[in-house]
């Protein structure tokens, strides 16, 4: 995926998840945040960001920039929240991504609804297999591991069971971490932040779910899906 009129500014401060203040040229400009999890690692004063300016297609938008971008010693990390699923859509559709199980995919449909969860992708395969796909996006890297989550998500957890019963009613089932960075040694759960998450996902690898992490090409003005990348539960 591409972004547009991207351009580099330093990191002054966060006043609410949804807002960072920035400088830019010799003056401060205020960016959305585009991912709300904590980020304290990553947004620290004077770090080097990556804006997208929307001059001339602002829309119904309110603030010009948004911040997709973040340098992390020299690692480029992508912070948008909505970029993993749009990756991965186009890695599902070209036929880049394999799935365990499926084979080349007939059917991708987003935002679809299984029992009390509505999932990032309900997939079909040539081979009349069914399944159900749930998307996290990673930003979290800790001595070379990447690590999910940030902080405690209860809805996570609701739709890791939520494809155990899908598995048990005969669909596939896929959670894929999308670690928005490259050059991971591994996956893990954050066991520390949150240890009923990493529980979760331990009960639904015994249970059939398929759980898989992919690393990413990031330049300042684009993502793409890359590698895949160990998991340790």
């Amino acid at each position: 995926m591409k972004y547009e009129n991207m351009c580099k500014g330093n990191f002054i401060a966060r006043p609410n998840r949804f807002i960072a203040e920035v400088s830019l040229g010799g003056e401060i400009v205020r960016a959305h945040v585009k991912n709300t999890g904590r980020c304290r690692e990553l947004l620290v004063p004077g770090a080097t960001v990556y804006l997208e300016d929307f001059a001339g297609r602002m829309g119904s938008r309110k603030m010009r920039y948004s911040l997709i971008g973040v340098e992390k010693g020299n690692v480029l990390i992508n912070m948008d929240s909505q970029a993993p699923n749009k990756v991965c859509e186009e890695a599902l559709t070209s036929g880049t991504l394999k799935l365990p199980e499926m084979k080349n995919l007939q059917v991708v449909k987003r935002e679809k609804t299984y029992g009390d969860s509505r999932f990032d992708f309900y997939l079909e395969g040539e081979n009349g297999k069914k399944g159900w796909l749930e998307i996290k996006g990673v930003t979290l890297e800790e001595k070379g591991i990447a690590r999910f989550p940030d902080a405690p998500t209860e809805r996570g957890i609701k739709h890791i069971y939520e494809l155990c019963k899908g598995v048990e009613q005969g669909y596939c089932g896929y959670v894929l971490f999308v670690i928005q960075m490259s050059g991971v040694n591994g996956f893990e759960p954050n066991d520390r932040t949150h240890p009923e998450f990493g529980q979760a996902l331990r009960y639904a690898m015994e249970k059939g779910v398929h759980i898989l992490a992919y690393d990413c090409e990031v330049k300042m003005d684009s993502l793409a899906l890359k590698d895949e990348i160990n998991v340790n539960l």
